[in-house]
């Protein structure tokens, strides 16, 4: 069985073998399903409870 990953902004799962992988210099992953949650969280610096389109918006 393939483990499956989660995106870091949106929680989507994701397929081996997709997505973006960002290794940050103290060691942590972050894992992306789109070049869209990877923009979200890095350069816009949203937060995934405000953004409408992710699993996790309205959650506290």
């Amino acid at each position: 069985m393939v483990k499956k990953q989660v995106c870091s902004f949106c929680r989507d799962e994701i397929e081996y073998g997709r997505g973006l992988m960002r290794i940050n210099n103290d060691g942590s992953i972050l894992m992306f399903c789109s070049n869209k949650c990877k923009k979200a969280m890095l350069v816009q610096k949203k937060n995934p409870r405000r953004t409408r389109w992710t699993k996790i918006y309205g959650t506290q």
